[in-house]
């Protein structure tokens, strides 16, 4: 049995399922109060003028002779007052029609409850017709029985009416919610299948593809998100097979000159000196290999955020004023001027220290290399006005770089022509542009008329608990 009943898999049969059982759950609670509200009303009025009228002849005529309740019966009944819908009758003792306009009437003796008196609903006679009725039959004190009570046919077709018209609007709700379901079904699956068309056709091979976007509702958005996220996949598939054909080109001349050298070394009669000279030789290009991978991983590292959870407190002015120091003997040395200029209050970031120093340094020592001799170069630190934004910049008055090549410098060992002289491999601006992006900021590149500014631009620590700025000045 269990196996013949098979619940939906589909989410949207599943969601359908759900809002068409709570439909009909809704449906059924309306109509049953609609029904009591109506119906059960009426049917409390009948009662209630019953009990009145019942209560009123039984009190008024307790003590007074039958005739006169056969009278006052008989005035009920021709007063033209509910004169189609009241009933009425009187019997003797002896069980035999004093009054009344029921045609016959056997007592339901076994109805009757035990002080006398019952509300209940019978069909009776009335003027040769049978009709239902509801009915108050009470003792009387002198032996003989009254019955008072309401020709329930009128109510019976508008119970009727109700009741069918319940039954017709159920029918149309449930038929208008399940065309409704099966529409919200088919376009729940429709948008579902964009999605999980776009994800098959990515997986076989093609990233440039893209879920459609239609609309600002929940799947708008999540398309939005799901093709930036797509945008970076390929971005950083992009990146990936770039820095592949990157590293197999740069690798190729210190390689094969480590292979020459160490080739030329074998095929000739070498003193030990020069042998030693050789071997000194290509370990320094071992060396810078191992630079370039060891930069390579730094990069790797900022991009996926392993170091994120090290984060803390860090001041950029004091970053600033170690990196200066530590380069002042560099700068002398090539005959420029290296300074400071330090925003008066604090600028806190939440921050790796090591890998913002890092940058800072990759930033001076880039400015001291292209700006040459005699240039001036300067590390600011500054808080925007009006935001929560705070900077970090090495400005020089050296040539620059040209507007329409600044993007292309962050790329992984992209050189511009005038630096293809100049030691390096081209991924410094790379790491600062990764670590700016691991702290939630941006490396931008900028005219310094003359000159170029290298600006990293991050997000103030302001909102941090005092606790956390007090032990970062402690």
């Amino acid at each position: 049995m269990a196996s013949l009943i098979r619940l939906p898999t589909s989410i949207a049969a599943k969601l359908v399922l759900g809002y068409g059982l709570l439909g009909m759950a809704s449906i059924i609670v309306v109509s049953g109060v609609f029904y009591i509200g109506t119906i059960g009303v009426l049917d409390q009025n009948v009662d209630k003028k019953i009990i009145v009228l019942s209560q009123r002849l039984s009190v008024q005529y307790r003590d007074r002779p039958e005739a006169e309740l056969a009278r006052e019966i008989d005035h009920q009944l021709s007063d033209g007052i509910d004169s189609d819908r009241e009933i009425l009758l009187l019997l003797s003792a002896q069980r035999s029609r004093a009054a009344g306009n029921l045609s016959a009437w056997t007592l339901p003796e076994a109805n009757i409850n035990a002080d006398g008196d019952s509300l209940q609903s019978l069909d009776v006679m009335r003027d040769g017709k049978r009709t239902p009725a509801r009915l108050m039959i009470s003792r009387l004190t002198g032996g003989g029985w009254l019955v008072v009570g309401r020709d329930l046919s009128e109510q019976e077709a508008i119970r009727v009416l109700v009741l069918r018209s319940l039954a017709t609007g159920i029918a149309l709700s449930l038929l208008l919610m399940g065309a409704g379901a099966l529409v919200f079904r088919r376009q729940v699956e429709r948008r579902i299948g964009d999605i999980r068309r776009t994800a098959q056709q990515i997986e076989a091979g093609d990233l440039s593809r893209r879920i459609p976007i239609s609309g600002n509702d929940e799947f708008g958005l999540l398309n939005r998100d799901i093709n930036r996220m797509l945008d970076r996949i390929e971005q950083l598939m992009d990146g990936i097979r770039h820095v592949s054909n990157a590293i197999a080109h740069d690798l190729r001349t210190p390689l094969s000159r480590i292979r020459s050298k160490l080739d030329d070394a074998l095929r000739h009669d070498m003193t030990v000196d020069i042998l030693s000279g050789v071997a000194h030789g290509a370990i320094e290009d071992i060396d810078q290999l191992i630079l370039l991978f060891e930069r390579l991983l730094q990069i790797a590292e900022a991009e996926s955020g392993m170091r994120s959870n090290m984060f803390e407190c860090v001041d950029l002015n004091q970053i600033a004023l170690d990196m200066v120091e530590m380069f002042e003997a560099s700068a002398e040395d090539g005959e420029v001027h290296l300074t400071a200029s330090l925003c008066p209050c604090a600028v806190l970031v939440q921050g790796d220290r090591n890998l913002l120093a890092s940058s800072v340094a990759s930033l001076i020592d880039n400015a001291l290399k292209y700006a040459g001799p005699g240039a001036a170069v300067e590390v600011r630190t500054n808080v925007q006005a009006n935001s929560d934004l705070v900077s970090i910049s090495v400005c020089d008055n050296g040539p620059g770089i040209p507007g329409s090549e600044r993007a292309n410098v962050v790329q992984r060992f992209y050189r511009l022509d005038k630096s293809r002289s100049l030691p390096g491999n081209g991924l410094g601006l790379s790491i600062v542009s990764a670590t700016a992006l691991l702290h939630a900021g941006m490396l931008s590149l900028e005219d310094g008329h003359p000159g170029l500014i290298a600006r990293i631009t991050m997000r103030h620590a302001s909102t941090l608990p005092a606790s956390s700025l007090r032990h970062h000045a402690s």
